[in-house]
């Protein structure tokens, strides 16, 4: 039998995760952050819309304003299940969505090399499988909480 995570574990996670989602959902508000995303975003069919509409930095406001509020929904999570499974839910979106650069942006592999020698951009996204974990566990914690509540 196996024994369910404990509250501990659970914070650790949602902690992590939230951390992660403020800090680099701030970053997106600052100019070196917008150039850099714009690098790898601007060309994907799901944001290139919003740079000749909003420009640079709005677009990466845009996504930061998503980022953070994944990470509060998150943190909310821990006492209000319905806040934790809306922010676990963005979370995993989030995470997919970045995870499919793997597809479309350069420097995924290391020139010279086949995969799986990441290049630079490669390694910072692998980092995401990770996070799409933690994000998915905290989603289906949060509906299970939902669901016991009502039953």
């Amino acid at each position: 039998m196996t024994k369910p995570i404990s509250i501990d574990a659970r914070a650790g996670l949602r902690l992590g995760v939230v951390l992660i989602f403020l800090v680099f959902g701030y970053m997106k508000f600052l100019p070196y952050e917008a150039e850099g995303v714009q690098g790898i975003a601007e060309h994907y069919w799901l944001f290139g819309w919003m740079y000749p509409l909003l420009g640079v930095q709005s677009a990466s406001n845009v996504i930061g304003v998503l980022e953070v509020s994944a990470g509060l929904l998150i943190a909310l999570g821990g006492r209000f299940p319905l806040a934790g499974l809306v922010g676990g839910l963005m979370g995993t979106s989030t995470f997919l969505v970045t995870l499919s650069f793997f597809f479309t942006a350069p420097g995924i592999v290391e020139p010279g090399y086949i995969f799986p020698a990441l290049g630079g951009t490669g390694q910072f996204l692998a980092k995401d499988i990770g996070l799409l974990a933690i994000c998915v566990f905290l989603a289906l914690d949060a509906r299970q909480r939902l669901t016991q509540a009502t039953t």
